[in-house]
């Protein structure tokens, strides 16, 4: 289950995407946007930032920014820097598994193939495709 750090920071850096125009972006205005406290963005903010994900500026005109373009991020790394892992199993979140119940594991192909669906999918979506679909769900072009 992906946690709230996980799904806010999938919301933070779509706003950063979407209002930071090359500026650094407040949390304070990410806050009032989303809903979400300050004191909780910073939490989500530093894993975002100790995995090189954001820029930080302190000051008057300071806040945060993308480190790259959109389209260069994938879900799965915001949600890994976010979460540690997307596994779904204990045995399957270390690069070797060393459970002692591997051989003989009933369901580990199936723990395997879910991982790999997950995984799929998370990394072949980017912050762009999720900037697109947030601004067709909630940008009209309607106009009088």
């Amino acid at each position: 289950m992906i946690s709230t750090k996980g799904r806010y920071a999938l919301r933070l850096m779509i706003n950063l995407a979407l209002y930071s125009d090359g500026n650094y972006v407040r949390l304070k205005d990410i806050s009032e946007k989303e809903g979400i406290s300050i004191k909780y963005l910073e939490q989500v903010v530093a894993l975002l930032y100790k995995s090189n994900l954001v820029l930080s500026l302190r000051g008057n005109n300071g806040g945060y920014k993308l480190a790259r373009d959109p389209k260069d991020y994938t879900a799965g790394e915001i949600l890994r820097a976010a979460e540690g892992t997307l596994s779904p199993v204990q045995c399957l979140s270390c690069p070797v598994n060393t459970c002692q119940r591997q051989s003989i594991c009933s369901t580990l192909d199936f723990w395997k193939g879910f991982n790999d669906a997950v995984n799929n999918y998370v990394d072949n979506v980017t912050l762009a495709d999720l900037v697109e679909q947030y601004k067709a769900k909630f940008e009209s072009d309607y106009s009088i």
